[in-house]
């Protein structure tokens, strides 16, 4: 296949690379790849497949390891290379860089050096997620990877019990059934969640249900990359009188459906039941 040969700025450029399936690559990801004068890798042997499948010659470029380990040095060979004019594409081994992958020291140290820096947008196993699950959108939370630990575990997720929005992680395949027992427990065991697991790939699967009837399902590990999507609160443990008054605040300088959104979010409850109260406080002014 041939790609297109850019005359790319000098700089830094992000490539997001396929979760899964390889043909889940954008064009101009691959136009990057074959243009760039220098290819940055979090693995560079996936890297070597990637551009193998797609029929980008790597030629005499180099392809240059950097990862969570390479460091200050690891980062000082790439701004070297940057400050020589040079065009530099990175991409971690799966996903879009910077997303609980590696590249923001390099991409904050880069801007400050001076550098141009650009992204290719395209795969993301927390964007994936979201589409399949069938929770709401509107807002959420991505939290990463929770501590390994039960008690920071547990504490970390009692930080964002109240967020208003759907909760994302990361999690191992062989820690999934202890965060979701932690995750009832803490969040409350009728939340709505769900379970990815292996997203674009041969083996995917999503399961839905509560978290407390998926911490029962998946009682031992399981296999794969796996990203769990936890509801936000009912809001049925919020005091009607706290909602009318934060209608009452909003109505002052908002129409009655902005209101609705605003306060609904807020406090994570259902929209339509806040409307219909904002309607009728509405009325009564």
């Amino acid at each position: 296949m041939n790609h297109q040969i850019l005359r790319l700025q000098p700089g830094l450029h992000f490539v997001a690379t396929p979760i899964g399936t390889a043909r889940d690559i954008t064009l101009r990801a691959l136009d990057i790849l074959a243009s760039a004068d220098v290819i940055a890798a979090e693995d560079t042997r996936s890297m070597r497949r990637l551009l193998e499948i797609h029929g980008v010659p790597l030629g005499d470029r180099p392809l240059v390891s950097y990862h969570d380990h390479s460091g200050a040095k690891g980062r000082e060979k790439l701004l070297s290379l940057l400050a020589e004019g040079k065009s530099v594409a990175y991409a971690s081994e799966a996903g879009t860089p910077l997303i609980a992958d590696p590249g923001f020291h390099l991409s904050k140290e880069a801007q400050e050096a001076g550098h141009t820096v650009t992204s290719a947008p395209g795969p993301s196993a927390i964007i994936t997620a979201l589409t399949l699950a069938g929770l709401p959108t509107d807002a959420f939370f991505f939290a990463g990877f929770l501590p390994n630990a039960k008690g920071a575990r547990r504490s970390a997720l009692e930080a964002v019990k109240d967020v208003p929005g759907t909760l994302v992680f990361y999690e191992s395949p062989k820690r999934v059934g202890e965060m979701l027992r932690d995750a009832a427990r803490v969040l409350g065991g009728q939340r709505a969640a769900v379970v990815c697991r292996e997203l674009t790939k041969k083996f995917e699967e999503v399961r839905r249900g509560t978290l407390e009837g998926l911490a029962t399902d998946i009682d031992g590990a399981l296999r794969g990359e796996i990203v769990v999507l936890i509801d936000r609160s009912s809001g049925e443990d919020v005091a009607e009188g706290d909602i009318e008054e934060a209608l009452r605040g909003a109505l002052e300088n908002m129409s009655v459906r902005d209101a609705a959104d605003s306060v609904a979010k807020a406090f994570g409850v259902n929209k339509r039941k806040i409307y219909q109260l904002a309607l009728t406080l509405s009325a009564k002014k």
